[in-house]
Parts: structure tokens; sequence; C-alpha cells
């Protein structure tokens, strides 16, 4: 089909950037030894297929031929630019779940020149894939990721946590801190709290305890989901599965204590914008006049584990499905912590907290923590710099919310 056949029928994808800055972006590739990709992607151009994955394989090894740091900008721009030609030709065969998932890679994998044309792009076969999709759609009874009002059992729970969890001290818990109690007694003076009755206006609160919903809004995008223990284990690795693989992952629980798939700290609200409505960004973000940062998703099993880290800006744990366990310790005792030395590694601690060797890490039983679980429609305020070890109890859904004060934003 021309693509002047399929501007008529309606089956076209406009892409305004890639058609105005393609010349350009070319010619700089070109001048990085990018011969043969500028080559297919002008095939790919005036409607080759196979020129257009041709062209998005070159530039896909061109991302995995170093450190991720040391890619050219361009090479990245290159990727989106041909998964937007191979997207076009998805969409205007009627391959929408295909279309999808490789605006989706363009998105994750690629740079921020063509960004506009993808989300552009998702917005319109997502329309019309689900337009397709409504025709003979029979609503079945709503499927609960986490049964609501179920017992649990303390003494259970502890089994599985690290020693001496929810023996020690517990985070403080209030209802309803207004902003200036917030400030007053928790950000100003670096102490964490729980926060609780203050998510119940979130529509992700319902929404996304409903794997039907969570489906149709994001079954067939593609996310990067982390598979192992956890990200300090040499097993560990990334893969990029659709949301609703995900999903049945989890909620089948074939996804072991050994093995278990986490999306940990992806920005999927950037990537899912329907996702993003479904929460709010809490007012305590505004305290001390900075930026938010990040605003990440953590969705997995029961098991999943985050190792002790620190991180440098402050940080609310939104726990909007099920429930975690979580222990920190405050910033002053980093050294007893025994961080790593490597630069990339530095915020995290040598010591594994469900198995701790005392000849190696001897200081750690003695060390105060502050610990709890975190129920659902709770936030837990972090500090900037307080190490924390969380373990899902249940499936869990939660939204991490980085901001910085305006002294560290002027600083960056």
């Amino acid at each position: 089909m021309s693509t002047a056949t399929a501007e008529a029928d309606g089956n076209y994808l406009s892409t305004p950037t890639l058609d105005a800055e393609s010349s350009d972006l070319l010619q700089t590739i070109a001048s990085h030894g990018g011969y043969a990709y500028v080559r297919m992607s002008t095939l790919a151009a005036s409607g080759d297929f196979r020129a257009a994955e041709t062209a998005r394989d070159m530039a896909w090894e061109q991302l995995h031929s170093g450190p991720w740091h040391s890619v050219l900008p361009a090479w990245r721009d290159a990727y989106s630019m041909a998964c937007l030609h191979v997207a076009k030709f998805h969409y205007r065969n009627g391959e929408f779940k295909e279309a999808l998932r490789v605006l989706d890679l363009g998105l994750i994998m690629g740079g921020v020149l063509l960004k506009k044309d993808l989300e552009s792009a998702v917005e319109t076969v997502t329309a019309k894939s689900r337009e397709k999709e409504s025709e003979g759609f029979e609503k079945g009874p709503k499927c609960k990721f986490v049964e609501e009002g179920v017992a649990f059992d303390k003494e259970e729970v502890v089994r599985v946590l690290p020693e001496r969890s929810l023996s020690s001290k517990i985070v403080v818990k209030k209802s309803g801190l207004s902003l200036e109690g917030f400030l007053r007694e928790h950000f100003l003076s670096g102490s964490p709290v729980i926060i609780s009755d203050c998510m119940a206006h979130w529509p992700a609160r319902t929404k996304w305890n409903d794997m039907d919903y969570l489906k149709r809004v994001a079954g067939d995008r593609t996310v990067p989901v982390e598979v192992g223990k956890n990200y300090l284990c040499q097993e560990w690795k990334q893969e990029l599965i659709t949301f609703s693989e995900f999903l049945e992952k989890i909620q089948s629980n074939d996804c072991s204590s050994a093995v278990p798939t986490y999306l940990a700290q992806h920005q999927l609200f950037d990537q899912i914008d329907e996702l993003r409505k479904d929460v709010c960004i809490p007012d305590y973000c505004c305290a001390g006049g900075g930026d938010l940062r990040s605003l990440n998703a953590w969705f997995g099993p029961s098991g999943t584990v985050t190792p002790l880290h620190h991180d440098p800006h402050h940080n609310i744990l939104a726990q909007v499905v099920g429930k975690k366990y979580v222990r920190l310790y405050a910033s002053s005792v980093s050294e007893e912590l025994y961080p790593y030395n490597e630069t990339m590694l530095c915020n995290s601690s040598q010591v594994n907290l469900d198995n701790i060797d005392d000849g190696q890490f001897p200081k750690v039983h003695d060390l105060e923590f502050l610990d709890c679980i975190l129920e659902e429609g709770e936030m837990l305020y972090i500090p900037p710099k307080w190490w924390h070890y969380v373990r899902s109890l249940t499936i869990s859904f939660s939204v991490s919310f980085w901001w910085s004060d305006s002294e560290s934003s002027d600083a960056s």
C-alpha cells in the first residue's frame, strides 16, 4: 500500500518531526560512518519494509556496541527513526500489537529527537486497537490481585523477614498530616513518617487492583523488567516483555522467590499516560521549594526485594496495592553498613540483611533502625541518604516520588 493510499484510508501515522528532521539526522549518521544505515533508512522511507527492519537491526547493534553512556545520541535517534518506519508498516496492515511493541522500543531505547512522534503514534495506534477490540467485548467479573480484608499473620510474616524485624522502633504513623506539620516535624528534621488517609482520592487505589483494567489500558505495551533475586546478584538480568505478560507472571506466581520478575524503578508513567492520570503528586513533594526529579513504578509479586541502599533525593513511597516491609537506617551509620567501593554501587550496602555474615560485617547487628509494614493507601517519607531495605509481602504496586529541595536544585 502506498503512502498516499494509506493516508486516504486513514491508515497512516503522522510523523511531522521525522519528516522535518530526517535529512539532517541521516547526514549526522553518515558523518559517523553509518552509510549502510542511511541507505536502508532511505529505502524504508520509500516503502521497503525489509529495509526498515534492517535499519532497525543496524541501529540496535550500535546501541549495544559498548557502555550505554558511550552510545552516540545520533544512533539513539536513528533507532527511533527506524522504529517509526517499521511501525508505519505494521499500522497500515492492521497489526496494531506489533506496531505498539516497536513504538515502545523506540520510546525506551531511542533518543529524544523523535519522542513526540513516537508518543503521538502510540496514541493513534492505541485508539485504533481499542476500537477493534471493543467489538464484541463482554466485561467479565473483576479479577483482583489482592483481596481486601484478608487477615495478616504477623508471626508468619516475621519468619520471612530479616532478623529483629518489627521488634525495634516502628516508624511513626500520622493520619492526614498537614503540609505545615510535615515540613516542621519531618522534612526539616530529616525523620521518616508514614502518612495515612491521603490517597483515597487516587483512581489507582481501585483501578490498579483490577487486572482487566491494567490489561485494557497497558496490556499491549512493552516494558523493561528485572529478572532475578535483586540487582546485586550475578544471575540478575533485564528483559523486555508486554505488560500483559508481566501481569500474568505475577498473578500466576510462576516467578518463584529465587527468580522473581519485577518492574522496578521504571518511568512507566512517562510511557503510559493513562496510568499517570491514576495517581496524584502529593503536596508534600512541594516541601523545600525544589523540583520533582522522578516518578517511578515498582510492580511485582510477593517476595521481591530491593536490597539495602540509599538515594540522593527526598522520597515518598506510596503503596497503592498490597503490602511491603521497609527497614530504615539513618545516614549517620553509613560506614557501619559497609557501602560498596565501586562508583556504580556506592549507594548500596554489601550487607545482605536476609543472611548477614557476622564475621565480615560485625557492626550491623548492633545498629538501631526503624521499620514498618507499609499498608495499602499509606505513604512513607524517606529522607535523603537514609538507607532502606524493601520486601513485598504480597503482590505489590507502589509509586515513588523523588524530589529535591531548592538548594540541591540550584546546585545541580
